[in-house]
């Protein structure tokens, strides 16, 4: 039995949305689509998101959120701050890689949403930046880092790292030598942020 927008939930139509998306592509998608994946009227759709714009920018945030939540338990974690950066920039580096290897029609598809959604873009690398923030300030705190700007510094390595988790490189990830290339990148990054003594 086809759901009633009594039970329809933002969530759903959201599942519902990236599955049409990746069966349309961004620019055949319509939330008509969407609507009749979910058996219920366009009309439903949007009273929970009030435009198409609205719905393709929600659909984004959860899919960048993903990413987020998924680096958030490293970026916490009670250990060794080098180990934990590593750890992380790592993890950054396999889960956009993953994405864009195993699902690239979808990924090609957030591409597009992204470049539309630039205040959820920056969002997400607020997001990414305060999680490296935290390890930084943690390694500075016990030691190990000696920086006097933790933040600033967070931003340096996220944007330094670019080239491995910027989706604009992907067609660079898989090709050969592209770890050994990330681990001399993230070597440099420890080296520069690590206290005098500690190297």
């Amino acid at each position: 039995m086809p759901p009633t927008s009594e039970i329809l939930t933002a969530e759903r139509i959201l599942e519902a949305t990236e599955e049409v998306l990746r069966r349309h592509g961004p620019a055949k998608a319509t939330v008509v689509d969407v609507a009749r994946a979910l058996g219920v009227s366009h009309g439903s759709v949007y009273r929970h998101f009030r435009t198409k714009a609205a719905l393709r920018e929600a659909v984004t945030k959860r899919w960048l959120d993903r990413t987020c939540r998924s680096l958030a338990g490293t970026a916490a974690e009670d250990r060794d701050p080098e180990a934990r950066l590593r750890a992380w920039l790592t993890e950054l580096f396999d889960a956009k890689r993953r994405k864009a290897h195993d699902d690239p029609e979808l990924f090609a598809t957030y591409g597009v949403l992204a470049a539309e959604n630039g205040t959820v873009v920056g969002q997400h690398i607020a997001d990414l930046t305060a999680q490296l923030t935290g390890i930084i300030t943690a390694g500075t705190a016990s030691g190990v880092f000696s920086v006097p700007d933790p933040a600033a510094a967070a931003r340096a390595v996220f944007q330094a790292t670019s080239r491995f988790h910027d989706p604009c490189h992907a067609g660079e990830w898989r090709r050969p030598g592209a770890d050994e290339e990330f681990q001399a990148v993230v070597n440099l990054l420890v080296r520069g942020l690590s206290a005098p003594g500690t190297r």
